[in-house]
């Protein structure tokens, strides 16, 4: 037995003779209003989430397909769907046509040595611009010779690389609308104040099958994920939301239909959705879509020196040679070249050169344990740290020299100027 509050027995009744009225018309074009829509206007005025409910709910039907639908409008309008249920519909038929599917080409060589173009990979993407500007994942398009975009309404558009970030794992494509059509596009939200528990949804291309929503909540903040040898991604969002082969780039949306994060990776021993997903939050989007766009790459500061991060084998040989290092995790300092950022900043180099393998560096110099207020010793954490430093900003480091702990700043330069002029 289905139970109903004194209010909907109200509106069920009023909606009763409202039906009545229109079946002994049945004829003309009626505009449907009344509650539903005050409600849409004034939710639209104070929720910019509602934003387009009204328009929606006031287009005018046909008193013909408003008699054979009368009984079903109804009483899905009042009592088919929750709260919870309406936020999903409206959010997803707001903006999933702000979603497109994204198809790549990439070069193979076959038998004869010849170039073939053969199918890439495929992923999701958001429009955040009316010129066509489409952010994604860089993993959706890297190796690609040629980028396609797919709308919602089946049009196909080849696109371009704008600017790709693989330390986020972020990329900037664009395609040239035709004119006079209007583009979806997805709102910018803010990942600061998430909560763990916040509901939210996601949209995308999974396994191919276009503009799927899925929803759950935020499990987790301030994921650190290790990409590569070389790359951490710091605070990714975890959410439960099922994320599959094809959401790559997709929208990770609150319940306002904000752009909250753009969902990256599973993790999955099996290859499907085992309930735990990450995405970039926006926060980082935001900060490095302006140098996609502009330089087609993220421009970011570097402490220019040759490191060599401790190891074990490398610890005993230097407590056995009579010269222990104070810690045993951290970088040290092999080479600084004269005239860098480094030496302005009195950061000394090794002077004696060993050989590890086919390693050959210097030993003897600093070891450089915090850079930008967190600890290193890796590589890895060199780059995750000065992740959002630009060239020019100035840092606090702190290394040892022998036993003695030193702190300090540095300028930043252009890690890209230095690691070319390698």
């Amino acid at each position: 037995m289905r139970l109903y509050s004194r209010s909907q027995v109200t509106i069920i009744a009023l909606a009763s003779v409202l039906v009545g009225i229109l079946l002994a018309i049945g004829t003309g074009v009626l505009p449907l209003h009344g509650a539903n829509v005050e409600q849409c206007k004034q939710t639209a005025q104070t929720d910019p989430a509602s934003t387009g409910a009204a328009e929606t709910w006031t287009s005018p039907v046909q008193a013909s397909d408003l008699n054979r639908d009368a009984n079903l409008y109804l009483i899905d309008s009042l009592a088919g769907f929750t709260q919870d249920e309406r936020e999903n519909i409206d959010v997803y038929e707001r903006f999933n046509n702000g979603v497109v599917n994204i198809t790549t080409e990439t070069v193979a060589i076959n038998w004869f040595l010849e170039p073939v173009p053969q199918a890439g990979g495929s992923g999701s993407g958001s429009i955040i611009d009316t010129r066509g500007y489409i952010l994604t994942n860089h993993h959706v398009i890297k190796d690609a010779f040629k980028v396609f975009i797919n709308l919602a309404d089946g049009s196909r558009f080849e696109g371009k690389v704008i600017g790709s970030d693989p330390e986020n794992d972020l990329a900037v494509l664009k395609f040239d609308p035709p004119r006079g059509v209007a583009l979806t596009i997805i709102p910018f939200g803010d990942s600061s104040n998430l909560r763990v528990g916040q509901k939210v949804l996601a949209i995308g291309n999974p396994f191919g099958l276009e503009r799927t929503l899925t929803r759950g909540i935020v499990s987790g903040l301030g994921r650190p994920v290790q990409q590569d040898a070389r790359t951490i991604i710091r605070d990714m969002i975890q959410t439960d939301a099922s994320i599959n082969p094809g959401n790559s780039g997709g929208p990770l949306l609150n319940s306002r239909g904000e752009l909250i994060g753009i969902n990256t990776m599973i993790y999955s021993p099996s290859g499907g959705s085992v309930g735990v997903g990450f995405a970039v939050p926006i926060a980082t989007a935001k900060r490095v879509v302006p140098d996609l766009i502009t330089h087609g790459m993220v421009m970011r500061g570097w402490v220019d020196a040759e490191y060599v991060q401790l190891f074990p084998a490398l610890v005993e040989y230097m407590k056995e040679s009579g010269n222990p290092t104070p810690v045993e995790k951290g970088l040290l300092v092999s080479v600084v070249r004269k005239g860098t950022n480094t030496d302005r900043a009195g950061i000394r180099g090794g002077t004696k050169p060993v050989r590890y393998y086919r390693s050959v560096f210097n030993v003897g110099g600093d070891i450089l344990v915090s850079v930008d207020g967190m600890e290193v010793s890796s590589i890895a954490d060199m780059y995750s740290a000065l992740e959002d430093n630009k060239p020019g900003d100035t840092v606090a480091i702190e290394f040892f020299r022998g036993s003695r702990r030193i702190k300090g700043e540095i300028l930043l330069s252009d890690r890209t100027e230095y690691m070319d002029g390698r």
